[in-house]
């Protein structure tokens, strides 16, 4: 498949739901790990800033390759680079089941950051190169809204050695579905000088929705790494503090779609959307300040809807804006400002609440992500009108 998505049908659910369940692997993962640390590490769990760099580590790995791992996607096509992608994951996975000893978990989360880093850009970018232009939307937030529906259902899975067992079993049954339903997508060689490459990552096409994914994914990982620490203070039990985790999960995943749905049709214009998602997680992780459960939950549901709002927005904007030449190093460029926003999310946050309290942590990003728009607004007339169509 070579030519404009434009000019090409949309896929089938067939080939299409592979990559949704990429999506879902790695999310599943991540979240379900982050929202379990806190009962798993024994007296690690009373040092915040072990925690959130522990939240980090796998994010760290994401920010060196991702971008790399992008562009060997353009290269060599992305469908071998999510199969190679999905069979690290799983191999990652089965490590710590059977070493089943704490100081494996950093080595694991590294092998598992670093093969996320491979398949996660290479599905985007093939949810983009296989939908024509006016689908991208929808299929965006489909897409995030599986990968939600992982953030979901991790935390309610308790044990370590548990969770990785289910990933590496999960990925490496992704792995084989891909291989059988996801077509290859060929290639499409140019030549592109570090100029060129440098002035298409400065343009306002690619730094305004990459930074607004970045602050949406720190609301984020705060939200599911840091809201059982704040439920657990408050009186609230493992399994209430996981449900809260799901409740944010959930209403990203019920948002991504119909936003997706609205901007293909044009009831919403993908700036305005942004903005509101924004301000929206903003507000979320305000009321992650209020003391008990009611704080948690309405954090939870302000967060959830915020980002839900933002991610299938901002990707594709970034997909009607890109080549398709470069769509795996955009996507990879672009997932490398989600997993800045990922680690220092929750580095920020810890970082405040070592210093000072966890309710200043959640303050200093509160007013942070809200006043994201304001930034991210700050553009020419024809940039809005490249950015909103």
């Amino acid at each position: 498949m070579t030519g404009s998505p434009a000019d090409s049908p949309a896929p089938s659910r067939w080939q299409m739901w592979p990559l949704y369940a990429a999506g879902f692997t790695t999310a599943f993962g991540a979240h379900g790990i982050a929202a379990n640390l806190g009962t798993e590490t024994g007296d690690l769990a009373g040092s915040l800033l072990y925690l959130g760099l522990l939240l980090a580590l796998y994010d760290g790995a994401e920010v060196i390759l991702k971008p790399i791992f992008g562009s060997i996607a353009d290269r060599i096509g992305a469908r071998p680079v999510l199969l190679g992608g999905l069979v690290a994951f799983a191999v990652a996975s089965a490590v710590f089941v059977v070493a089943d000893a704490p100081g494996w978990l950093w080595l694991a989360r590294l092998g598992q950051g670093a093969a996320a880093s491979a398949f996660s850009p290479a599905a985007s970018a093939l949810v983009a190169r296989l939908n024509p232009k006016a689908k991208q939307g929808k299929a965006f937030g489909s897409y995030g809204s599986y990968k939600s529906i992982g953030y979901a259902l991790g935390p309610l899975l308790g044990g370590l050695t548990l969770l990785f067992a289910v990933m590496a079993v999960l990925a490496s049954a992704v792995a084989v579905w891909a291989a059988c339903a996801v077509p290859a997508v060929p290639p499409l060689r140019t030549r592109q000088t570090l100029v060129d490459l440098g002035r298409r990552l400065a343009d306002g096409t690619f730094l305004r929705p990459t930074a607004a994914l970045a602050a949406a994914t720190a609301a984020l990982s705060v939200g599911v790494g840091f809201l059982p620490v704040s439920g657990a203070a408050a009186g609230l039990g493992p399994v209430a503090t996981g449900a809260a985790v799901s409740v944010l999960a959930v209403c990203a995943a019920l948002v991504q779609p119909r936003a997706g749905r609205a901007l293909d049709t044009g009831r919403i214009r993908a700036g305005t959307g942004i903005a509101a998602g924004l301000l929206i997680a903003g507000i979320g992780l305000g009321c992650a300040m209020v003391p008990g459960a009611a704080g948690v939950l309405l954090a939870a549901v302000g967060i959830g809807v915020g980002t839900g709002m933002i991610t299938p927005l901002a990707f594709a904007s970034l997909a009607r804006s890109t080549p398709e030449e470069r769509m795996g190093q955009t996507m990879g460029a672009a997932e490398l400002g989600r997993e800045l926003g990922d680690a220092g999310g929750p580095l920020l946050v810890a970082g405040v609440a070592a210093a000072a309290t966890l309710t200043a942590g959640f303050a200093v990003l509160a007013v942070l992500v809200a006043a994201a728009p304001a930034v991210l607004t700050r553009r020419s007339p024809a940039a809005a009108s490249t950015a909103d169509r």
